[in-house]
């Protein structure tokens, strides 16, 4: 796992992009949070004729812990639901990249002793890259 200057954890995954993502879906699955839509960057690309690694943008959460944090921090819908990009770098390995729970904080201005609402993500890609 890497944390970048730009708020992002990547979390390096065995597996192709599909298993790893099957796999993350699994886990979101199995802790009862609500899968809102799968982007496939790099299927979308191929339609229009051009080239992209594998590349697709998961989007999750939890109403209910989501909703009290936008409430007490209204611009952080801007990035919720959490978002978990799957992709294959270059090299054909693949990453798991998602903002951390303190960029959001420091971004948003999210009340402490909310952040536990959103900070649930690092354990549930860990989870899916076991």
């Amino acid at each position: 796992m890497s944390l970048d200057a730009n708020g992002l954890v990547h979390v390096p995954s065995p597996s192709s992009v599909p298993v790893t993502l099957t796999k993350l879906q699994a886990v979101l699955e199995g802790r009862g949070l609500k899968m809102f839509s799968l982007i496939d960057h790099s299927g979308e690309a191929e339609k229009v004729g051009l080239t992209m690694r594998s590349t697709k943008l998961l989007i999750f959460g939890s109403p209910k812990g989501g909703t009290l944090v936008m409430a007490a921090a209204p611009t952080v819908a801007l990035d919720l639901p959490l978002k978990v990009l799957v992709w294959e770098d270059p090299e054909g390995k693949v990453w798991i990249s998602y903002n951390s729970p303190e960029y959001l904080k420091q971004r948003h201005g999210i009340p402490e002793d909310l952040v536990k609402n959103i900070s649930g993500v690092g354990a549930l890609v860990e989870k899916a890259v076991e």
